[in-house]
């Protein structure tokens, strides 16, 4: 960047959270106020103190009971106006507050774990991320719709402004788009996990990951562009107002500013994790970290703090220390390091880092383009007599030993210092560790294994990184690094028991018409002989066996066109749906439902499902197997069979009026998101017509519905039918869905 551009400097630091920042969000009201949450259990919202510079706590809320990770705004409504805020903890909660009022208006409960990643969109939808691997679609205070598929903890949550589109990003090291809940692509390219999404426009966005790049994604699935910078994980994205450049910041203990694809700016902070950022309005860029303190940055002169604030603030930083095995800073020799008089010499580029030697220290400086001198950003510790060139020890405490291992026990909490000698009893070394830091001894064994596992053929000294972590299963991340020893211990987190990743009416029609042959039980096993016969007359005669009554599909095609027919009568329905025979039942009729099977057996599988709602029995069963079959069955959306088609929309309007009868929000948000993917490649009249028709049941009296329905863009998807001149019912179905939104 030219020396002559603008630059970002320190405008203020606000103290106040006594923990790690772990979620940083810019607010409308207050205009250019932004809120924080921390691991000290409290979410505040800071609102500027002056036309210029300096914000103020004007609200502290408290309703975690454990440490609060992500925080984001639902936009304004009719009810509140000023929007409300919801955050994400460790307790497995999502609490949503007004600006108003110190407790939670409402509590979310429904993931297993914690709640990592928050995000709003349009109607007042809210998407949320877990180390339980899943993300949850919210409406008020119901979950609407679950989405499955990520393998490790979700990170990384956006909704897109595109209506129904929403990214969520993994510990999986994948990126999923999801259309109305269910998963469209998967981007792949991370080797480590995502840990941060940031939307440019429709079309595109950034991702950030543990693997310290960031990479910019077209929705279709192609990746335009990889940045470098950082050298540790990236933790936090945000996107300036011209939705072009962006901001970063990491383990490396720096904020970085990406102007036109490139580092324009790098900025040191004396603490190790930058946990999050935020942009405000008018470009200034709130940054949080593990020291406790929030820091806004600008590049306004009016803005920019004074002289005496900016001076303390180069002091902290000079007085920080560095951890040499953060990978920041790569193999030291302390001996071979120039001294002070290589400051004499001016940097090439900004936020170029220099070592230099000062007696028995080694110091680290950063180039400022903008102050034209170096600035010093830390003491790098474990260098002095401590490197793999001199004695091979690393100093801690005053003290070397041949390793120091950072443990990191608790997502977001402090790393924990594991000095080992090779002369050291392994068990006695983990006794004291665990004594020292108050961890359950019952981990004894586990760090032992890991001391013993971990210094077996090593070379001593500082460059011994790769190690694995007894509490995450891995050893702290350095981009270009091997990721740990072949027989590193792959623990699970001791503390979350799983790995851990550091830093009344009737049913709506039958699809094919006909009449039910059978007036009785024994009437209906004739005839299925009689038939059965017909069509197999080489074949044994296969009778309904009242004890197994499965066994008729054996005989696929002609026994599913009976049964279809025949599971309307009463006897028949609760024979095949009873709760001890039903869940064999739709077992078997699931597996003809597979996209590689044959139409004709998939039509009529369809078919039979529809029917079973005429009885009691069967229309229970319908209703507890609802979400494997509506899973199963949409996926024969994309086949070209009209009848197909019609036949899945007839079940969607069948769950449709069981779900207004008994609002279940959830069945209605899955019968949604069917109607939502069917209409996007349906050709047939009659297969439209029905979907609308089950859309208008749903969201009739329903105002949640209606909202639900809006966020995932239906009500553009059906305007199309809206002019449809035959058959007049399509339009007209249409219009009255249309007014309903």
């Amino acid at each position: 960047m030219a020396s002559g551009a603008a630059k970002y400097r320190l405008s203020c630091s606000l103290p106040g959270h006594e923990l790690d920042v772990r979620g940083l969000v810019s607010c409308l009201y207050p205009p250019g106020a932004f809120v924080s949450v921390s691991r000290d259990r409290t979410t505040r919202l800071w609102a500027p103190d002056s036309p210029n510079r300096g914000f103020t706590e004007m609200h502290c809320m408290s309703g975690h009971s454990n440490f609060v990770s992500c925080v984001c705004i639902l936009p304004s409504s009719d009810i509140y106006p000023q929007g409300l805020i919801a955050t994400g903890g460790n307790d497995h909660n999502i609490c949503v507050f007004s600006l108003d009022s110190p407790a939670p208006l409402y509590i979310l409960k429904g993931h297993k774990n914690t709640v990592c990643s928050l995000s709003s969109g349009k109607f007042g939808t809210l998407l949320s991320g877990s180390w339980d691997t899943t993300a949850k679609v919210w409406l008020n205070d119901k979950c609407m719709m679950t989405l499955q598929g990520h393998t490790a903890a979700v990170w990384a949550v956006k909704i897109l402004p595109e209506q129904g589109l929403m990214l969520t990003g993994s510990a999986d090291k994948t990126i999923k788009l999801w259309k109305a809940g269910r998963c469209e692509r998967n981007f792949m390219g991370h080797e480590d996990c995502v840990r941060g999404l940031a939307i440019l426009s429709e079309t595109e966005f950034l991702s950030c990951a543990n693997d310290a790049s960031i990479r910019r994604w077209q929705i279709t699935g192609e990746c335009l562009e990889v940045y470098y910078g950082h050298t540790n994980y990236i933790y936090s994205i945000s996107v300036f107002p011209n939705c072009k450049d962006f901001v970063t910041t990491a383990e490396d203990r720096s904020l970085r500013i990406w102007k036109h694809g490139e580092c324009a700016q790098t900025i040191r902070l004396p603490a190790q994790s930058i946990w999050c950022c935020c942009v405000l309005d008018n470009g200034d860029i709130v940054v949080g970290a593990s020291d406790g303190i929030i820091r806004v940055f600008t590049e306004s002169e009016d803005r920019t703090a004074s002289a005496e604030e900016i001076k303390a603030f180069e002091k902290e930083l000079s007085q920080a220390t560095i951890d040499s095995k953060t990978g920041d800073l790569g193999d030291i020799n302390a001996e071979q390091l120039p001294g002070r008089e290589h400051l004499n010499e001016p940097g090439t580029r900004d936020g170029q880092t220099r070592l230099i030697r000062d007696g028995e220290k080694v110091e680290a400086y950063q180039w400022s383009v903008s102050e034209g001198r170096w600035m010093k950003i830390g003491d790098v510790v474990g260098s002095s007599g401590a490197n793999q060139q001199t004695s091979g020890k690393v100093l801690y405490e005053g003290k070397e030993f041949d390793y120091v291992f950072s443990i990191d026990v608790n997502e977001g909490g402090p790393s924990y210092k594991l000095p080992y000698n090779t002369s050291d009893d392994p068990w006695l070394t983990a006794y004291n560790f665990l004594q020292k830091n108050d961890l359950n001894p019952m981990f004894l064994d586990q760090v032992a294994k890991f001391i013993i596992d971990n210094t077996k053929g090593q070379v001593l000294g500082l460059g011994n990184t790769n190690f694995s972590d007894p509490f995450t299963g891995g050893g702290r991340y350095v981009p270009g690094s091997s990721s740990g020893p072949s027989n590193a211990l792959p623990a699970a987190d001791p503390f979350t028991g799983a790995g851990r990743y550091v830093p009344g009416s009737t049913s709506m029609g039958t699809p094919v018409a006909g009449v039910d042959p059978f007036t009785g039980n024994s009437a209906y096993r004739s005839a299925t002989s009689k038939i059965v016969n017909i069509y197999f007359p080489k074949k044994e005669a296969v009778t309904f066996d009242q004890a197994n009554p499965t066994q008729i599909l054996d005989i696929v095609f002609p026994a599913l066109d009976i049964l279809r027919l025949s599971i309307k009568h009463p006897s028949v329905n609760e024979n095949f749906c009873n709760e001890k025979e039903g869940a064999l039942f739709i077992s078997h009729l699931l597996n003809l439902l597979n996209p590689k099977g044959k139409p004709a057996n998939q039509l009529l599988a369809l078919r039979t499902f529809c029917n079973c709602f005429v009885g009691q029995a069967g229309q229970k069963l319908m209703m507890l197997q609802r979400e494997s079959l509506m899973s199963q069955a949409i996926e024969l959306k994309s086949g070209s069979n009209k009848n197909i088609h019609i036949a899945l929309a007839t079940l969607t309007l069948n769950y449709s009026v069981c779900f207004h009868k008994d609002h279940n929000i959830e069945g209605k948000a899955q019968c949604l998101s069917v109607i939502s993917t069917v209409l996007e490649v349906v050709q047939d009249l009659e297969a439209t017509f029905r979907l609308l028709v089950a859309l208008g049941t749903l969201i009739s009296d329903d105002s949640n519905a209606v909202q639900l329905a809006k966020s995932l863009g239906v009500d553009a998807q059906i305007r199309k039918y809206a002019s449809v001149s035959e058959p007049a019912k399509v339009s007209e179905c249409c219009r009255l869905i249309l007014n309903l939104l």
